[in-house]
């Protein structure tokens, strides 16, 4: 992986230098779009909408229309005093429970690394901030846009997770919440019951992108000449439920069966653990007390007999 950005973790009057990585990627299988006929790229020429000549990207400004459909032109200068931070920090703001955040909220991923004068600090915070169940709410700077974000543990790295700002989250202001819609007690309760059939630990692994595969075979058969088999035509999708009850308990019944026939799933030990990386153990600080000894179990006194 490479870097993205250096900075440091601004914790106090503690400074953690790191390094900033992507931590996701997208796998889709990208495209250029391309002559029919011979497969020639498509290029674009940049064109003012205007007097029609072809502008050079030295002469390229930013402008935001208004609601007029008049253009304001911004240039470099502009931006030069507006107040971003350029200090490369990581500023930690405040700790607060992670479940008071809703996921909404998150828009990127990032791995920090220590740099090598670091190492001994971000241990530190990293430890103490997995012992307290919290995360670190941060101000951040990243490709030019201020953003707020949290910072977190996940296998030994922090994972700085950028976030969108409360008036970038949309309402959810739908007409059938207005509606005063009843269900019975028993739907609700079967549809519990639906819930707890198919409760199952998550393991991501399951889950695959079929499209993406099929689409990856078919562009292979393409490069080797063979004959690209169509697939087979979706099946039709069932429209809503008329009998609700009827449909819940038939979800249930289809739940246990298939649950039945794939058998219990395997308990995660020896083999799903060694998948896993595991953390260095840590040496015990002095400051940490031995295990007790355990004791053993007190006898129970004779009752007495009269």
């Amino acid at each position: 992986m490479r870097s993205i950005w250096k900075g440091a973790i601004s914790f106090g009057l503690v400074m953690i230098p790191v390094k900033v990585y992507s931590a996701t990627e997208q796998k889709d299988v990208s495209f250029n779009q391309v002559h029919r006929t011979d497969g020639g790229r498509i290029k674009y020429r940049r064109v003012c909408s205007v007097c029609g000549q072809e502008v050079s990207f030295g002469d390229i400004a930013k402008g935001y229309e208004l609601a007029t459909g008049e253009m304001v032109v911004l240039t470099d200068e502009d931006f030069e005093d507006l107040p971003l931070s350029t200090s490369r920090r990581i500023d930690v703001l405040q700790f607060t429970p992670a479940e008071q955040i809703d996921p909404i909220y998150f828009a990127k991923s990032y791995f920090l690394e220590p740099d090598a004068q670091g190492a001994r600090p971000y241990v530190l915070l990293r430890d103490a901030l997995e012992r307290s169940g919290q995360v670190a709410v941060v101000k951040v700077a990243l490709r030019q846009r201020e953003s707020l974000a949290t910072l977190r543990v996940r296998d030994g790295v922090f994972v700085l997770e950028t976030m969108l700002w409360p008036d970038e989250i949309r309402v959810a202001s739908f007409p059938f919440l207005e509606e005063d819609i009843e269900v019975r007690q028993a739907e609700v309760s079967m549809a519990e019951s639906l819930i707890t059939t198919m409760v199952a630990d998550f393991d991501p692994a399951e889950y695959r992108d079929a499209y993406r595969e099929a689409l990856q075979e078919v562009i292979e058969a393409k490069v080797a000449g063979r004959e690209v088999v169509a697939p087979a035509a979706p099946a039709e999708e069932a429209g809503p439920s008329v009998d609700l009850m009827a449909a819940l308990r038939a979800s249930v019944e289809a739940a246990k069966r298939e649950r039945e026939a794939a058998g219990p799933k395997a308990p995660r030990t020896a083999e799903a653990k060694e998948a896993k990386p595991k953390r260095p153990a840590r040496a015990a600080s002095k400051t940490e007390k031995e295990p007790r000894e355990a004791k053993a179990p007190a006898r129970r006194k004779p009752r007495k007999t009269a």
